[in-house]
């Protein structure tokens, strides 16, 4: 059993009330509920009922779900980080991050099951989901705390777009998720009835047909980039869905390049890059 420990600022009602203060989830509570030694209070097994007072050193057990059983696969992973609370892997292009229908028995959630296989009871909680064709870096929290506890995330993406972008530009449009006989659509579009999405644009280089851009995102909707470079008539070099197919890459070019955040539990800043993937043609 994986725990997280707490030293208790202040007197506390119970320890749910603590759960609840510190934003737990009720699910969260519930499992941890089921199963008698999940809550420790200064070396002793207690229910969630138990008084907390200032001073005293709470363990929970920071994996009360259930062991995640997708199918395991045989992947390469590219290892940026790993530490006890969280892995970060540079996923390739043309990888799913979760089974589907024409991804179930392989994909990256597969792959890093079967990597994590040592460590019982494992769930896995990945953090910020890649489209498929997306390449770039990944978090995969080890324990429900550590995903709870990650905050913020910044991300630094780099794309080709269509055509020559030559100056910064913010696009700030508001994203629609349209839906058909009750069921969200792929693509989505830009829409006054939409939730607010912010972008900011940077070129790095260009030729005389196409933009590297540097992007940044406030918000980051589902295919926030994809679609305003497309709204404002720049979309992304091979992306079928807004723009479309190219000979010149096989694939949507966007690659998520740099990552930090803050790490609660060492108590430090994080920052990560990646080299631009080998099939981006202009660097």
């Amino acid at each position: 059993m994986k725990k997280q420990t707490f030293e208790i600022k202040e007197d506390y009602k119970n320890i749910y009330y603590f759960l609840k203060t510190h934003s737990f989830s009720e699910n969260f509570i519930k499992n941890l509920r089921k199963s008698w030694g999940n809550f420790v209070v200064n070396g002793e097994n207690v229910n969630i009922r138990k008084e907390l007072k200032a001073g005293d050193l709470l363990e929970i057990n920071a994996n009360p779900n259930a062991k995640t059983t997708i199918m395991h696969c045989v992947l390469p992973l590219d290892i940026v980080y790993e530490d006890e609370y969280y892995l970060l892997i540079n996923k390739p292009s043309g990888i799913s991050c979760m089974p589907n229908k024409s991804h179930y028995s392989l994909n990256l959630a597969g792959a890093v099951c079967a990597y994590m296989e040592k460590e019982k009871g494992f769930v896995l909680r990945v953090a910020g989901r890649l489209d498929k064709e997306t390449s770039g870096i990944i978090i995969v929290a080890k324990d429900s705390i550590a995903l709870k506890e990650l905050g913020e995330v910044k991300k630094t993406y780099y794309a080709i777009c269509k055509g020559v972008l030559e100056k910064e530009t913010i696009i700030d449009e508001k994203i629609l998720t349209r839906q058909e006989n009750g069921f969200n659509i792929m693509k989505r579009e830009v829409s006054a009835l939409g939730k607010e999405a912010k972008t900011f644009v940077k070129p790095i280089k260009n030729d005389s047909k196409h933009t590297l851009l540097e992007i940044k995102l406030e918000h980051g909707r589902t295919h926030q980039i994809r679609v305003h470079l497309s709204h404002i008539g720049h979309p992304l070099v091979g992306d079928p869905l807004y723009g479309e197919k190219s000979e010149l890459i096989d694939r949507t070019a966007l690659h998520c390049r740099n990552i930090s955040f803050y790490h609660k539990f060492k108590k430090e800043q994080l920052s990560f890059s990646t080299p631009l993937p080998k099939d981006f043609f202009l660097k």
